[in-house]
């Protein structure tokens, strides 16, 4: 090789030898395991190692994807870091082996996280806990600066993921998610922590983040009676359906042993034991006594209060899907309460009992307005329930057509006799009809319908089977909403339009069985909503979870989520 050659080749290789060194170093720095215990004898150098050990600890989380451990992980470590390369490493809880006021106030609402809906273990509460009774009950505990170190950068942690979440809540978006965020990002975050730190208001500056609707207000507020009575232990939660019997079968035991009704698992293949154990705690659920395992048995055993604070949890996060305020008047359908209320300014102006979807036909999550209504209206059946619930009857018997008051009409709109069709020909790919409903008492949608604009074609109607008002469990429709007081609900409507809309000549439309649009009047706002709990005169009342939804997202946001 020649000279000059040799020469190019050295000035190439030592460079890279050098930048291979310095990378091996940098990435042993960052995954070198910070220490333990680091003691300062001398308090007037605690502020100087805490800050270098902010430091370290922090390139360490860097390159460990924010785990300091098994247990310990920084969930907004970008957001921390810029905070402390801001500060330059000092520290903004301590001083001078001293907690501030501020971090007491921190670490209070920390401890009195379930207060918000919110779960102590998501903010490091164990090991925040941990280290303040250190630092009470052991003195010497003081000069370890790793303890100042971690509960620092722990609190800061703490108070970002707080806030994020007060704010925004846990669940992700959906379609019926109404609040801007646009400009809640990463920098107004960190703007609201420098503020709050700077003022010394992190608790008011936390609870600034909460929704002030008053659904929110009012589950928050009727929280505290909750969690009074409310026993927290951690206990088997059951899989239903479960992969196999055998492990439902055991899970169930389990958890009847920890609610006291057997000392321990029955002996394998005592079926006659499990029967009578299973219809004693049918009986005191008051529960239909089958001394089987079904679902009511594994839905009451399931019913902790750990769970119902889930549910708790999960709704004062709907609550925050919705935007800083609401307009002045508006309808709120709430499926699993088979509820509408009418808000207006501060007062329910109207409410009534509802029915709603059933869990194969589901009543979706709206928001629209409505915009008229139609007295004695027609019905028009969908094809999905002609070719689920009607056309295997029809082709049976005919006469059901008579029965359900339907008109078969041709694409001419003109009225045929079902007798002249071969109905055993017609299926989903080959049906060139309608069935309509003629109008009146009979007609499925009574002799109202209500109608707003929704991409799933639904609407709120009255019924011809009002005795199904009477039962507490309505969740029975196709998809739309039967309403009760729909005569109430319509006057309310048109309240302001009484001269184009006297009263006396929509009673003389109705007399008359007559159909007309009412249209023109301003229109209400309408919401429908899923929601299986809210704040009743300061107690939280629970609605059934009717379509299993909030099973689901349980399971999904909070299964690993530990009682503290």
């Amino acid at each position: 090789m020649k000279l000059y050659q040799l020469c190019f080749v050295k000035r190439l290789i030592f460079p890279l030898f050098f930048i291979v060194v310095s990378l091996v170093a940098c990435n042993n720095n960052s995954s070198k395991k910070p220490a333990e215990k680091v003691i300062v004898d001398k308090p007037e150098q605690m502020e100087t190692v805490v800050s270098e050990n902010i430091d370290e600890l922090l390139t360490y989380l860097k390159g460990n994807a924010g785990k300091l451990n098994d247990s310990v992980k920084v969930d907004l470590l970008q957001q921390v870091d810029k905070v402390y390369q801001n500060t330059s490493f000092h520290t903004i809880w301590s001083k001078d082996q001293k907690w501030q006021p501020i971090a007491d106030s921190m670490f209070y609402m920390v401890m009195h996280a379930k207060e918000y809906g919110l779960f102590p273990t998501d903010y490091h509460a164990e090991i925040l806990n941990d280290f303040h009774n250190k630092i009470i009950a052991d003195p010497s505990s003081k000069k370890n600066a790793i303890l100042w170190t971690r509960a620092d950068v722990l609190l800061t942690d703490a108070w970002f993921g707080m806030a994020k979440d007060l704010k925004l809540g846990r669940l992700a978006k959906d379609s019926v998610t109404l609040r801007n965020d646009s400009a809640v990002n990463d920098e107004y975050f960190f703007n609201k922590f420098q503020g709050a730190v700077a003022s010394g208001n992190v608790l008011g500056v936390l609870r600034e983040q909460e929704p002030t609707n008053r659904f929110y207000v009012g589950l928050k507020e009727a929280l505290p009676s909750f969690l009074d009575t409310a026993k927290f232990k951690q206990v088997v939660y059951i899989t239903y359906p479960g992969k196999d019997s055998m492990s439902l079968n055991t899970q169930v035991q389990q958890r009847l042993v920890e609610e006291g009704y057997i000392a321990a698992p029955l002996a394998a293949g005592d079926s006659a034991g499990l029967k009578k154990v299973l219809t004693a705690f049918q009986h005191v659920k008051k529960i239909k006594e089958t001394g089987k395992i079904n679902e009511s048995v594994v839905r009451n055993l399931n019913y902790t209060d750990w769970e119902k604070f889930k549910r708790i949890a999960l709704n004062l996060d709907r609550y925050k899907q919705l935007p800083d305020s609401l307009p002045q008047a508006y309808a709120w359908v709430n499926l699993p309460a088979f509820s509408l209320r009418v808000f207006d300014t501060d007062t329910i102006a109207l409410q009534s009992k509802v029915i709603c979807g059933s869990p194969v036909t589901r009543t979706p999550l709206l928001t629209s307005a409505i915009s008229n209504f139609i007295t004695y209206p027609q019905w028009t059946v969908p094809y999905s329930i002609i070719f689920k619930e009607m056309l295997p009857r029809i082709q049976k018997n005919t006469d059901y057509l008579d029965k359900q008051n339907l008109m078969v009409i041709d694409a001419n709109d003109s009225v045929i006799d079902p007798k002249t069709i071969d109905w055993s020909k017609l299926n989903k790919t080959h049906f060139p009809y309608l069935l309509k409903q003629r109008q009146g008492d009979d007609n499925s949608l009574g002799v109202i319908k209500f109608n707003f604009p929704n991409k799933y074609s639904v609407y709120m109607h009255d019924t011809n089977a009002r005795k199904l008002f009477g039962n507490s469990y309505r969740a029975l429709s196709h998809g739309c909403v039967r309403v009760q007081d729909w005569k109430i609900f319509s006057d309310y409507l048109i309240r302001n339009d009484t001269l184009k809309f006297p009263a006396d000549t929509i009673n003389a439309w109705m007399e008359r069985q007559e159909k007309h649009v009412v249209s023109g009047f301003k229109k209400l706002p309408l919401y429908i909503r899923y929601n299986t709990c809210e704040g009743n005169d300061g107690k939280v009342k629970f609605y059934d979870d009717i379509y299993g939804v909030d099973r689901m997202l349980s399971e999904k946001y909070f299964a690993n989520k530990n009682v503290y």
